[in-house]
């Protein structure tokens, strides 16, 4: 049993799947929504630390969680 495969016809299907992004955001990377999720959180715990270290004196930590949960939303909807 010989099945003859056209390798023409496979390099332009896969160039037509490569070609075709799965979707455009803003991140420089293709993601899924669990990627971005991920994403979101690591931000957030950097943003956190960040305004621990060097704006908690002068701006309430509060505000910062409300721009880190505005960033996340941001990069899992439209990232």
């Amino acid at each position: 049993m010989e099945h003859l495969v056209d390798l023409d016809a496979v390099d332009d299907e896969a160039n037509t799947i490569v070609a075709s992004p799965q979707r455009t955001g803003f991140l420089p990377i293709v993601t899924n929504w669990f990627d971005r999720v991920f994403v979101g959180i690591y931000l957030f715990v950097a943003l956190e630390l960040f305004w621990m270290r060097f704006l908690e004196q002068s701006i309430p930590l509060s505000v910062c969680h409300v721009l880190a949960i505005a960033l996340g939303v941001l990069i899992v909807w439209r990232g």
